[in-house]
């Protein structure tokens, strides 16, 4: 449990800074348990770097953000006992060398899954992700989608109160995106909090209770994507998010 009941993710005037460059410039968000929260913006617009101090790898230049109870930075090992974690690229190389469980129980050791659990659970999160049939198989061999599956179940070993995607279906074909969607959905139906950082506006619409548009590192709009539509009388969040940043996604911004 965090020190306080209530919102999952709380952060305040939340910015990061590289040198002169503001990537991250003010930015408020506040997700409720049980939320598929959704981060929309281009490449560059400052969602990695958002995850990246919501999940303690990187410290705010300024504001504050407590997830799950706990200031990110006076707090930081209570955060990540309780936020699981997929980043955008698949495993690192030296994975690709053991199979799917193999790589999934070195893990649930990092997470410091109870030893006499590793393998039940293991083998529950793969039959969860569809790979109980290509366990013993070498990751080298997997499609990107299975890699991405793989990963997933690796993220919800330790069980934690908030998973964050960064952006899970980069590069999949269609059908692997929906399946990732699908598990996603059965998460979240089991009352998982879910931080999805994404470019693609199919995604963010269909998925996401609500969201926040960012751009160039500030926030531009948030609210449910039925809401943002209806605002503008829009018929998609392409248009929505073209009419509030003056380009389309997917161009340089």
């Amino acid at each position: 449990m965090g020190e306080q009941m209530g919102l999952i993710i709380d952060a305040e005037r939340l910015s990061r800074s590289f040198g002169d460059q503001l990537a991250v410039d003010g930015l408020a968000l506040a997700i409720a348990p049980g939320e598929i929260f959704g981060l929309l913006g281009p490449n560059g617009a400052g969602k990695t770097t958002t995850i990246r101090m919501l999940s303690t790898l990187l410290p705010p230049s300024g504001g504050t953000a407590r997830v799950c109870g706990f200031d990110v930075v006076r707090a930081a090992g209570e955060v990540r006992r309780r936020i699981g974690y997929v980043m955008q690229q698949v495993s690192p190389m030296g994975y690709y060398l053991l199979t799917g469980r193999e790589k999934a129980e070195i893990e649930a050791a990092l997470y410091h899954v109870p030893r006499r659990r590793v393998k039940a659970r293991v083998g529950e999160l793969l039959e969860l992700v569809g790979l109980s049939e290509d366990a013993d198989r070498l990751v080298q061999e997997y499609s990107g989608g299975m890699q991405k599956r793989l990963d997933l179940a690796c993220g919800l070993l330790h069980s934690p109160e908030l998973l964050i995607l960064d952006e899970p279906t980069l590069g999949l074909d269609v059908r692997s995106r929906h399946l990732i969607w699908d598990h996603i959905r059965s998460l979240c139906a089991q009352g998982m909090t879910v931080l999805l950082a994404t470019n693609y506006m199919d995604e963010a619409d269909r998925l996401c209770d609500r969201l926040t548009i960012i751009d160039r590192g500030r926030q531009v709009i948030s609210g449910t994507p039925g809401e943002l539509k209806s605002a503008l009388g829009a018929p998609s969040l392409d248009e929505v998010f073209l009419r509030h940043t003056g380009h389309a996604l997917g161009e340089d911004g």
